[in-house]
C-alpha cells in the first residue's frame, strides 16, 4: 500500500488535486465569509413603501414605522405605482393605509384591515422576511400608534381621559393585515430553480471547458490555435443549445413553475449558459488546465452576488457592484421573470449579449496571445 500511494503522490495530476480541493476550502471560506458578513446590518437597504389615504391616523403611523422598522420607508401617492415598483423589484413590500381605517376602528362596524402586497418572484428570503415584518406592523400598530390615535380622538370629543383610555385600548386590537401576494410561487422546489439551474451551467461549463483544453493539447500541432477556437466556439454554441434543451425538458416534466412558454425558457437558459460556456473558457485558454482556478473563483463570486439565494441588496457595496458585471446576476433575475413573472427580459437579453459579446473578444485576445506550438510551425514549413 505504501508503494502504491507513493507512486500516486509521483504523480501531478494527484498533487494536483489535492491542491484543487484545498482551494475550493479557502476559495469559498474567504469569498461567502466577506459577503454575507454584513447581511444583518445591511437589512435598511430593503424598502417598504407606504401609501397613506388616512390623513387622520396615517401620519401617525407611518413616523411609528419610520422609527421602529430598519428598513427604508418610502411614501407613494398611488397605489398603482408602488405595484409597479414592486413588480420591477425596486420596493420589497407595501402598505396600504385605506382612508377609512380611523373610521372603521372607530364604528366597529366594518374590519379595520391594513393591506400589505408583496411579490413572491424573489429570492426566498425576501418573503420570508417580509411576511414577518408585515406581522409585526400589524402587531405594532394595534399595540401602540392606534390605542394611542383613538384615545386622543375620543380625548378630543370631550370624553373622560381615563374612559378614552379604556375604549382606546379595547379598540386597538380591531386592525388586521391582509397580504396580497404578487407573482406567487406554487412550493419550493420551483423556488430553488434559478440558483439550480446557474449552478448545474457554470460548473458544467467549468468541466466541459477543461475536457475541451485538454482536447486541444492531445490535438496539438494538427491544427492551428485559430482552427481549435473556432472549433471549441461552435461546440460551445452547439453544446448550450442541448444542455438547455435537457435542462428546461426536465425543469418543466418534473413540475416545474413557469409562466412563460417552453421555447422561451429555453432560448434564455440557451443565452446564458453559452455565455457562460466562453467566460470559462477564457481562463483556461489564458492558462490552460491551471486556469480552472480562477473557474473556481468566479462560480463562488457568482452565487453569492447573483441574487439567487440573498437578495443583492443585503451584500456590502463590493459584491453588489461586481453583480452588476456577473452573468449570473443577469440569468437569475431572467429566470425569475419567465419562471414566476415580472417585467420583461428584453434589457436583461441585451446585458447577457453584452457579457457574451465581451467574452468572445476576450477569448480572441486570450488565443492571439498565445504562441503557435513549434511542432505546428514545424509542420507546415516541411509542407512549405
Amino acid at each position: 500500500m505504501r508503494e502504491a500511494i507513493r507512486h500516486f503522490l509521483k504523480k501531478q495530476t494527484t498533487i494536483a488535486g489535492i491542491i484543487t480541493a484545498l482551494m475550493f476550502q479557502v476559495i469559498f471560506s474567504v469569498i461567502w465569509m466577506t459577503a454575507y458578513k454584513d447581511v444583518n446590518a445591511n437589512v435598511e437597504n430593503l424598502h417598504i413603501t407606504v401609501v397613506n389615504e388616512d390623513a387622520e391616523l396615517g401620519s401617525t403611523i407611518l413616523g411609528f414605522l419610520t422609527e421602529s422598522i430598519p428598513f427604508q420607508i418610502v411614501e407613494q401617492q398611488q397605489l398603482a405605482s408602488a405595484q409597479e415598483q414592486l413588480n420591477e423589484r425596486e420596493t420589497q413590500l407595501i402598505l396600504h393605509i385605506p382612508a377609512t381605517l380611523s373610521q372603521n376602528i372607530q364604528s366597529q362596524d366594518s374590519p379595520a384591515t391594513l393591506s400589505f402586497y408583496l411579490n413572491e418572484s424573489n429570492p426566498a428570503m425576501i418573503s420570508t422576511l417580509m411576511n414577518g415584518v408585515a406581522d409585526k406592523i400589524v402587531t405594532s400598530v394595534n399595540q401602540q400608534a392606534v390605542g394611542h390615535a383613538v384615545t386622543g380622538v375620543l380625548t378630543n370629543m370631550q370624553m373622560p381621559e381615563q374612559q378614552a383610555a379604556v375604549i382606546g385600548e379595547g379598540l386597538s386590537e380591531r386592525v388586521t393585515g391582509e397580504v396580497e401576494v404578487l407573482h406567487p410561487i406554487t412550493n419550493m422546489a420551483s423556488q430553488m430553480v434559478p440558483m439550480m439551474m446557474v449552478l448545474a451551467s457554470y460548473v458544467g461549463a467549468m468541466i466541459m471547458g477543461m475536457n475541451f483544453e485538454q482536447s486541444a493539447m492531445m490535438i496539438g500541432p494538427a491544427l492551428n490555435k485559430w482552427k481549435k477556437f473556432a472549433a471549441r466556439s461552435l461546440l460551445n454554441v452547439a453544446a448550450a443549445i442541448l444542455v438547455s434543451l435537457l435542462g428546461t425538458t426536465l425543469v418543466i416534466l418534473l413540475g416545474g413553475q413557469h409562466v412563460e412558454g417552453f421555447v422561451t425558457v429555453w432560448l434564455f437558459q440557451a443565452l446564458f449558459v453559452a455565455t457562460f460556456m466562453f467566460t470559462a473558457q477564457i481562463f483556461l485558454l489564458l492558462f490552460g488546465v491551471p486556469g480552472m482556478l480562477f473557474n473556481i473563483i468566479l462560480l463562488s463570486l457568482q452565487l453569492v452576488s447573483s441574487g439567487a439565494m440573498v437578495p443583492r441588496e443585503l451584500l456590502n457595496d463590493f459584491y453588489s457592484g461586481l453583480s452588476l458585471l456577473m452573468p449570473a446576476t443577469y440569468a437569475v433575475e431572467g429566470m425569475m421573470n419567465i419562471l414566476f413573472g415580472g417585467p420583461g427580459i428584453g434589457a436583461i437579453v441585451s446585458h447577457l449579449l453584452i457579457i457574451l459579446g465581451t467574452v468572445i473578444v476576450l477569448g480572441l485576445a486570450a488565443v492571439a496571445l498565445k504562441k503557435s506550438s513549434k511542432g505546428h510551425v514545424k509542420q507546415a514549413t516541411q509542407q512549405g
